[in-house]
């Protein structure tokens, strides 16, 4: 079934040129091949006359089956005082060997001048000869009006005679390009039915989010008939960035109601947005709209208690539509309904007459002052509740620790010693490391599986440390974030000293005892 709104993106080409993106080959691969199966209609995969790496990618592109998407190479209308033919920019956009060519032009009179250096005549004539050329190689061409609004809004008569081009040379659909991102709304919405009036084959939006509205103007653009919308995942792109198309999708879907994915793909939203993430190597954004994971994450006690009772009072789309799943937080802010929600996701049957629950919610209050934080530490929460629940000593105890550190030639060695008894055993380690951290994590690692053996698949992935009163200088109170995983499931846990030794300590001893707990 044909979509009523298309949806093309351009990651790997206008998403690349963000700050500290940089895809390889494989990379670019990977990811397309994810944007095919997730069912965008057009991926845009470079520009071959750009760099060597572009080139490349088209070249093993070839090798593989797009099953829904089409890949478009991007590239510039011929030269000025050149044939189409023999640009060697537009031959490269040929031998691609994509279905789909997309090329900008210029719609600014301003651009024509000072950057081309050329006449608005030659201008017209450098559209109309790139794109018939095009299409004489059986080509699908999207055109691209570079600068559509703000050269509209200077002169409104010349802007409409480059699309009449584009759209008069055999384009198939032409896309208004906010491209320096300033545009308001109501001009994009003003503009764009302009466009559509005028010309015959169907218009696109191309935002950029250079005043925090690439969404909402490309929003406006389709709300006033464009049926093609441009972007990239999480919004990478020049300056500030794209069109983000992990909010326009769901909001087409969900909120306009109109169709532009397939049935199914947008549970697998949050996931593809992680999987790019990744890919890129950037830390995922909690706070992206949608697909972040603070998107349905609820911790005043006044929301919680009424999503408790009717979960539509504080979410605005069920969050498993986007693939996406509702948390509960932990902090000072916390109310019983919060501790009860949060206690049951962490395997706890909690109800409001549990006579615990006050001592758990003091407790929480109480080290969340001191500095601790349990958003990120679900594990010593969880520590923190069966203790007070079941009344129970912990399972096993530090009794004795020592770290320190001695040079050996030109390298510096940390040795930790730790002694533990787990009921009435005592266990005496020595571990050698590559920080004082790593040394104590290995020494307790070390006495501990002599009890417990399953703790050999407990693995730390991450160590964070924030100091929460920088004016104390060296005294300061300082919190040790560790994130661990037994190879099926990841926790974290918290601790908080004046001492980082001691903290990050707190924090192991929570991990391995959390490891130890059974939902």
């Amino acid at each position: 079934m044909r979509p009523e709104i298309e949806i093309y993106d351009t990651t790997l080409r206008d998403g690349s040129q963000g700050l500290g993106i940089n895809f390889s080959v494989l990379d670019k691969l990977r990811i397309a091949e994810k944007l095919d199966a997730f069912g965008v209609h057009y991926i845009e995969g470079g520009w071959p006359a750009s760099n060597p790496k572009d080139l490349e990618f088209f070249m093993k592109a070839r090798t593989r089956k797009f099953k829904r998407a089409k890949l478009a190479a991007f590239g510039a209308t011929r030269r000025k005082g050149m044939r189409a033919d023999k640009d060697p920019q537009v031959q490269m956009l040929v031998e691609a060997g994509t279905p789909v060519v997309t090329v900008f032009g210029k719609t600014w009179l301003l651009h024509v001048r000072h950057v081309l250096g050329t006449t608005p005549e030659e201008n017209l004539a450098m559209i109309s000869d790139t794109i018939r050329y095009l299409k004489a190689h059986k080509k699908f061409v999207i055109y691209d009006a570079e600068h559509a609004f703000d050269g509209y809004k200077s002169n409104p008569e010349y802007a409409v005679a480059t699309w009449l081009a584009a759209a008069e040379a055999g384009a198939d659909l032409v896309v208004l390009c906010d491209t320096n991102g300033g545009c308001l709304p109501g001009e994009i919405a003003k503009i764009t039915a302009v466009a559509r009036a005028k010309l015959a084959v169907p218009i696109g939006i191309h935002t950029h989010n250079d005043t925090g509205l690439g969404v909402a103007n490309a929003l406006a653009a389709i709300e006033a008939g464009a049926t093609h919308v441009q972007g990239t995942i999480n919004g990478y792109g020049e300056r500030t960035g794209n069109c983000n198309l992990t909010s326009v999708i769901p909001i087409i879907e969900l909120k306009l109601r109109k169709r532009c994915v397939p049935p199914g793909s947008l549970r697998k939203l949050k996931e593809l947005s992680q999987f790019v993430d990744e890919i890129a190597n950037v830390r995922h954004d909690p706070r992206q709209p949608w697909v972040g994971d603070a998107a349905f994450a609820h911790k005043g006690g006044t929301h919680v208690n009424a999503v408790q009772k009717l979960i539509r009072s504080y979410e605005h789309v069920d969050p498993a539509a986007i693939g996406n799943v509702r948390r509960v937080l932990i902090s000072d802010l916390a109310g019983r309904s919060n501790i009860i929600l949060k206690a049951r996701e962490l395997g706890f049957r909690l109800s409001p007459d549990t006579p615990e629950l006050k001592e758990i919610l003091h407790q929480v209050k109480k080290l969340e002052h001191q500095g601790y934080e349990f958003e990120a530490a679900e594990g010593s929460l969880a520590v923190l509740i069966s203790k007070i629940l079941k009344h129970r000593e912990p399972p096993f105890a530090v009794q004795a620790y020592h770290v320190s550190m001695r040079r050996d030639g030109a390298n510096s060695v940390c040795e930790a010693t730790v002694k533990v008894r787990v009921d009435n055993q005592f266990a005496h380690t020595v571990a050698e490391g590559d920080g004082p951290v790593h040394a104590l994590d290995i020494a307790l690692r070390a006495a501990l599986v002599k009890f417990y053996p399953q703790l050999k698949k407990v693995k730390l992935t991450d160590y964070k440390v924030r100091i929460l009163e920088s004016s104390a200088g060296t005294a300061a109170t300082t919190r040790v974030l560790i994130e661990s995983t037994d190879g099926k499931r990841q926790w974290g846990t918290v601790g908080v000293s004046d001492n980082i030794v001691e903290a990050s300590l707190q924090a192991l001893v929570d991990s391995m005892e959390y490891a130890l707990l059974r939902k």
